[in-house]
């Protein structure tokens, strides 16, 4: 049972100026649009875009982690070396685990 890198997602100030950006500078593919979260199909690897927040300024980015047992991955990577921010819990139709890595960086791991 291994991760997988399933989402990149950037913090950005203006959801329908960075949507444009993407769709028409970049050339990429539009999944879907809202005013919170946009989609873009990137192949495996979903490019996603989430209004900025004093947490996770404009310009900023997060990676999006899958595992297939999210429990598991928890009970795992727990403990020295690895400082979960929040256990896994419900959201968005799955269950979300947010972890620092080595760096302090802010990530998560999703599964059901």
């Amino acid at each position: 049972m291994g991760t997988s890198l399933r989402y990149a997602i950037k913090f950005v100030d203006n959801m329908e100026k960075a949507v444009r950006f993407h769709v028409e500078q970049l050339e990429l593919k539009l999944r879907f649009q809202s005013a919170e979260w946009s989609e873009f199909d990137t192949g495996p690897t979903t490019l996603a875009l989430h209004v900025a927040s004093a947490e996770n300024p404009a310009g900023t980015c997060q990676l999006g982690f899958g595992a297939a047992d999210i429990s598991s991955f928890h009970a795992r990577a727990a403990g020295p070396g690895v400082q979960f921010t929040s256990p896994p819990t419900a959201l968005h139709g799955q269950r979300i685990a947010k972890l620092r890595d080595i760096d302090g960086a802010e990530c998560s791991v999703s599964g059901p």
